[in-house]
């Protein structure tokens, strides 16, 4: 099978039918069986979503004109034999004639993928200079989300655009029932694996080089998990205590929900509800690995009234449905995919999920709210509103050597300390 050709179905998939690019690697990456072709299809795919917007403009300078709707596999192609040739190892002939010979399909694009590429070597200098005078192609971000940043974070909003057309390093959570970090390092490079602690977050790793998790010391025997530093925080600022009732909201795929149970193993108990049926069977399945129990329930955490009844919790997370503008490096589809009208419906939907969950908080209790955003509209501007409707409701402060302090909660900026972008607000109940 040709690699290109197959990486260009995987990207119409997202650039045509809207599917996000996860799904359609999934669907895609298990036709091919050998482990290095599925990495470099997905080093393409990735490459071309994160990179989008430069490619795009320079295949719209390059073209005399635009290619028909039903031929979005062709565009696939073209883009990613720009993405080779600009960012790639692989050398210029070879990435050419790949590419062309992806076209066995359309044998009358042969002729014209062969034309441009080589045409892009030719102007190549010309074409990476006219990107930098176009705001898209500059910053590789549709210009509704690069105003959205710059509005927020003046200061700040270049680093993120930079951070997310990065790849991202790969953090690792230890399992402390089953061992120190310490250890876990030790295990690491004895096995030739280059890591460092983390020194914000107390269960964290950082590898230097990103690895299949099958490579990962006891990793089949819940000894570690792959999560972010900055998701990590949650479940060491949720404070759990023993005996206590905790409820984790919108939970799938369940890494915070893991990382409570890891901290607290003496819970009463802790209920993890998601609306998504089939992302619970992944909390499950995780579950299992780490050998850690939970209730699971598919619910709408907007309608708690429905499934809660007189139910009350000493600790609540609310992991919020949000734009996720804080870790597009992970998911740079977000870019393609997101809309600027999906903002006000998503702050929406927080509104009405964390007054439900107020509800369901003992008094004295703590509730941890959490997005993956750099959005104040999301964040900060959702907390003060909240704090201005629920005179029982008080913020405890988050000192942290970590993020900025906000007004209300405490932000990180993606990329800081290599961390995704993620903001928390810790609220209490009066009693």
């Amino acid at each position: 099978m040709n690699l290109r050709g197959c990486s260009a179905q995987i990207l119409s998939h997202v650039l045509n039918d809207g599917q996000s690019l996860t799904a359609a690697l999934a669907h895609g990456l298990p036709k091919l069986k050998d482990s290095k072709d599925r990495a470099f299809v997905q080093a393409l795919c990735y490459g071309v979503i994160r990179h989008y917007f430069a490619l795009d403009f320079m295949l719209s300078r390059l073209l005399s004109k635009a290619l028909k709707q039903k031929d979005g596999d062709i565009k696939a192609l073209l883009l990613i034999g720009l993405y080779q040739l600009l960012h790639m190892r692989v050398k210029s002939h070879a990435a050419v004639s790949e590419t062309v010979a992806a076209t066995s399909h359309k044998p009358w694009a042969r002729s014209l993928v062969n034309a441009i590429l080589r045409q892009y070597l030719r102007d190549a200098e010309t074409l990476q200079q006219a990107c930098a005078s176009d705001n898209q192609a500059h910053y590789n971000h549709p210009s509704w989300i690069v105003d959205l940043l710059r509005h927020d974070w003046p200061e700040h909003y270049e680093k993120i655009l930079h951070a997310n057309d990065q790849a991202p390093p790969m953090a690792l959570r230890v399992n402390l029932l089953q061992g120190s970090r310490a250890a876990y390092v030790d295990d690491l490079t004895s096995q030739g694996i280059a890591a460092q602690l983390v020194d914000c977050c107390e269960t964290a790793i950082r590898l230097d080089q990103a690895l299949a998790v099958e490579q990962l010391p006891a990793f089949a025997q819940g000894r570690v998990s792959v999560q972010d530093s900055a998701a990590q925080l949650a479940a060491e600022l949720l404070e759990v205590l023993p005996g206590q009732q905790v409820l984790d909201l919108c939970a799938a795929p369940g890494g915070k929900t893991a990382a409570i149970l890891e901290r607290q193993p003496a819970l009463a108990g802790l209920l993890a509800v998601d609306v998504d049926q089939q992302r619970l069977q992944r909390v499950t399945e995780n579950l299992q690995r780490l050998h850690v129990h939970a209730d699971i329930l598919a619910a709408d955490a907007s309608q708690a009234a429905a499934w809660a009844g007189n139910r009350q919790f000493e600790r609540i997370l609310l992991d919020a449905p949000c734009s996720g503008f804080g870790v597009i490096r992970r998911h740079p589809d977000i870019k393609l995919l997101r809309r600027a009208d999906d903002i006000a419906v998503l702050q929406a939907l927080q509104t009405r999920i964390l007054d439900n969950a107020w509800q369901l908080l003992k008094p004295g209790g703590i509730l941890l709210y959490a997005t993956c955003s750099v959005l104040k509209q999301e964040n900060e501007a959702q907390i003060a509103a909240f704090l201005a409707r629920h005179s029982d409701a008080s913020e405890i402060r988050i000192d942290a050597h970590w993020g900025i302090s906000r007004p209300y909660g405490r932000q990180i900026i993606t990329g800081d300390r290599q961390m995704d972008g993620f903001y928390y607000a810790k609220l209490t109940k009066a009693i």
